[in-house]
């Protein structure tokens, strides 16, 4: 089962209608048109994503795999709506443990679709090893973020600090990379890509023009991939 229409329809109508009511009365729309096509397209990719690296494995579960809840955690957030309006599937790192660990991601909403890969909000430690890296090994660095079919689909994105991070000067030739505080690569989508039978091969297409770039960050971390 692909995704469809009614994807896109029930994204849309839950971000209309964020309360538990609304979702109550629609849970048999989630799990069909939401939960089910995801669950089964991580499966696909199970099967071949070897072709990416052995490292990070699709994981096929309601709960607790690569498929990132419906519900909202809003413990501390002003922003008190109970559900997600978008699909999140993350592909983690064996060694990673939550959302800031290296990933591959698919996000579909109704309003936009992408793939993305990288590190989000890496911790401060984190953070400091791939800067460190970035500057003891320039050269690697530039081919990692430079390859051609990489920038061709793929753009770097996240937020950065306005000034240099400590320990680097201002005139470091790299400063702008050093100032990141994300290593994110994203490729837009549109609908018609990932309605379609052949979505996982295309996802794997995608990914793998940007293994110099995941390995980097992965080096940086002294974890394999």
């Amino acid at each position: 089962m692909a995704f469809s229409k009614k994807t896109i329809e029930f994204l849309s109508d839950i971000n209309a209608n964020n309360n538990r009511d609304w979702f109550s009365k629609n849970k048999d729309r989630y799990e069909t048109s939401v939960r089910t096509p995801s669950l089964e397209l991580i499966t696909d990719l199970a099967d071949t994503f070897q072709k990416v690296s052995p490292y990070f494995v699709p994981v096929a579960k309601k709960t607790g795999g690569s498929l990132m809840r419906i519900y909202r955690d809003t413990r501390f957030a002003k922003d008190k709506t109970p559900y997600k309006t978008n699909i999140g599937i993350q592909i983690r790192h064996q060694f990673g443990k939550n959302v800031h660990a290296p990933g591959y991601y698919l996000h579909i909403s109704s309003d936009d679709c992408f793939l993305g890969m990288g590190i989000w909000r890496p911790e401060g430690p984190v953070l400091q090893r791939i800067r460190s890296t970035i500057d003891s090994q320039p050269d690697q660095w530039k081919k990692a973020k430079n390859g051609k079919k990489f920038r061709q689909r793929f753009t770097l994105t996240g937020t950065q600090l306005k000034t240099a991070p400590r320990n680097f000067p201002k005139t470091h030739p790299l400063i702008e990379d050093l100032k990141r505080k994300d290593f994110i690569a994203t490729c837009p989508l549109n609908r018609m890509e990932f309605m379609q039978p052949n979505f996982p091969a295309l996802m794997i297409d995608h990914f793998q023009t940007g293994k110099a770039w995941m390995r980097f960050l992965c080096d940086a971390l002294l974890i394999p991939f």
